[in-house]
This record gives structure tokens, C-alpha cells and sequence, in this order.
């Protein structure tokens, strides 16, 4: 046997029942020869972090708008304390850590700069709307690699467009990934809310403290022991009362942080941001890179226009909107 075969071998002897197997994977949509050291959801997981959309995250907001200082999270930063929560969920179930892995380091590939304030501006003025998630498997099946995509396993693309509500995902590390990434977001935010003074240790109830913990670390660990000591089966879930506090605690994140006016007064300007730049673009699709201007031509203006502005950074969505609207100071003829 070649090394892969070792590793699926391993797969098979140790994994639980309801592990996706690599070897059970319903394939790429293009055939491809496979790799003789890598499994399939670890060759996944390498084109996702090899990509340049994985790349550009790093200047992507995650919850504050382009953060002065050098701790805040990114939308990066993110999806790493994503993928590390879900693959410690998923090597104590005996799951598929690969696959959680490439979908963990997936799922945020196709927001937009200025974390949801973008996401919402662009989902008011794109015809049909726009959900970050469904551009991130638009990121991995089109727009990467020059219009010819990642072709990246079913498994790990159903993971990607099914982490956020509605849909669950077919296979539990996917939906795995789905409680990770709220379990990472609703404690690092309040890492960084404290961080920014939006919000104080006295604000958090007496009942989060004591059923969760007082720190990051000691939150993070008890919503993962108690999802990984209550799964049954395929049945994810925490101990009753760990769910009911961390709920809670959700909805006082939505109350004092992700709408708290000063957290989010630069926000305001976004939707305008975002629209100026749009409509710039539809009446100038010329002034796109070359890669956008054959979407153009394929899918449409419109559709072209949304995969430029959802793929921007937040410094380069300020630094175009500067070469376009903000006159320079002329300076003579030299």
C-alpha cells in the first residue's frame, strides 16, 4: 500500500461509525488521478490554504471595522479558531478531522470587506441577494484558480454552503463546523469587545460566568466538553443547561455588541460605500481586472460587479474607492 492507502486504512480501523470516510466520499465534480500520499479531504484542505482567497482574508473585518491595533481578530484569525475548535470536537468523537478541517478553513472564503455590514449592504442592492456562504462555495467551485476553481469534494462544499442556518449539513463533521464556528465567534467577540471597551467582565451575568467561565479559554472548553460528552450518534448536542446559558449569551452579544451604536457607528457608512462602488462598476465594467471582466461577459455585469466587491479586502475596498472618488492634490508639472 502507498502512504494514502495506509491513511484510509487507518481511517477505516479507527474511526467511529458515522465518520465520513475518505474513501466513501462522493467525489470531485472533474475526475481526477489521486494522490498517492494524500487523502482526498487533505488535499482539500491544502488547495483551500493555498488559495488567494484564503490569503486575503487576513485583512478582512471580522467584528470591529479595520481595527486600530494589532490583537483585534480578523476574519482569518476567525476561521483558524474555527478549524481549531471543530478538529478537537471532532478527533474526540472519532470523525473525519481532515474534512472538518478543509471546511473549517473554507466556510468564510466568500465574505465581503467590512465583516456583515458588507455582507447586508451587498445583499440589498445584488439582484437575488447575497449570502456569504453561498459565495464562499462560488469562491472554491469558480473564481479561484482563474475561472477554473478548486474542484473540491462534495463533502467539504456541501460543509461550506451549509454553516450558517437553514440547511445542515449530510455529513456530522459539517455540522460540526457549524457549532464551531459559533462557539468562536460569540467568545473571541467578547475577547475583543473587552479589548476595545465596548463591554466589561461585570457585564457578563453571574449564570454565564458560573455555567460557562470567567475567561475565553474556560468558556470554549465547557461548550466543547459538554457538546463532546452529550453527542449521541449523529446527535450533537450540549448539556441542557450549557446550551440554555450559551443561547443567552448570544443574545446579549446581538444587544450590547453586534448593534452597540458606538461599536458600530463607522458601519453606518458602509451600505453607501459598498453602493457607490457597485454602481461605479455597472456603469464601468472596463475598469475591473481582466478576470472579472470575462465574468462579465459570461454570467453578466451584475454577477461580475458582486465577485468583485465580495472579494475585496477592506483596505483595498477604501484604497479603490479613494481612486475613484477622492481627488489628489496636484502638484505642478515636474
Amino acid at each position: 500500500m502507498n502512504i494514502r492507502e495506509q491513511s484510509e486504512e487507518i481511517e477505516r480501523s479507527i474511526f467511529s461509525t458515522y465518520a465520513c470516510l475518505s474513501t466513501k466520499s462522493r467525489g470531485r465534480e472533474r475526475d481526477e488521478e489521486k494522490c498517492s500520499v494524500r487523502t482526498e479531504f487533505q488535499r482539500d484542505r491544502d488547495r483551500v490554504i493555498h488559495c488567494k482567497s484564503f490569503r486575503r482574508l487576513k485583512h478582512k473585518t471580522q467584528v470591529f471595522l479595520s481595527p486600530e491595533g494589532d490583537h483585534y481578530r480578523t476574519r482569518l484569525t476567525h476561521t483558524l479558531e474555527v478549524a481549531q475548535i471543530a478538529r478537537t470536537i471532532a478527533r474526540a468523537l472519532r470523525l473525519n478531522e481532515d474534512l472538518t478541517e478543509a471546511i473549517s478553513l473554507a466556510h468564510d472564503l466568500g465574505h465581503t470587506p467590512f465583516g456583515h455590514a458588507g455582507e447586508r449592504a451587498l445583499n440589498n442592492i445584488v439582484p437575488g441577494g447575497f449570502r456569504h456562504y453561498e459565495q464562499s462555495l462560488r469562491v472554491v467551485d469558480i473564481l479561484e484558480k482563474d475561472g477554473r476553481g478548486l474542484n473540491l469534494t462534495y463533502e467539504t462544499r456541501n460543509g461550506i454552503v451549509c454553516h450558517t442556518t437553514g440547511t445542515q449539513a449530510d455529513t456530522i463533521e459539517g455540522r460540526i463546523v457549524r457549532i464551531a464556528d459559533r462557539i468562536a465567534y460569540i467568545n473571541h467577540d467578547i475577547d475583543d469587545a473587552m479589548r476595545a471597551g465596548v463591554i466589561s467582565e461585570r457585564a457578563l451575568s453571574k449564570e454565564v460566568t458560573e455555567v460557562l467561565g470567567k475567561s475565553t479559554a474556560e468558556r470554549i472548553n465547557t461548550l466543547v466538553l459538554s457538546l463532546i460528552q452529550n453527542t449521541e450518534g449523529e446527535n450533537l448536542k450540549m448539556g441542557e443547561e450549557v446550551q440554555n446559558v450559551f443561547d443567552r449569551l448570544h443574545k446579549f452579544m446581538f444587544a450590547t455588541v453586534y448593534t452597540n451604536d458606538y461599536a458600530k457607528r463607522e458601519e453606518r457608512k458602509v451600505p453607501d460605500f459598498i453602493t457607490f462602488l457597485y454602481e461605479f462598476f455597472i456603469k464601468h465594467p472596463q475598469r475591473m481586472p481582466e478576470e472579472n471582466k470575462r465574468t462579465a461577459n459570461i454570467e453578466g455585469v451584475e454577477r461580475a460587479v458582486c465577485d468583485y466587491l465580495a472579494g475585496m479586502t477592506d483596505r483595498y475596498a477604501i484604497e479603490t474607492f479613494k481612486k475613484l472618488f477622492v481627488p489628489n492634490s496636484w502638484i505642478g508639472f515636474k
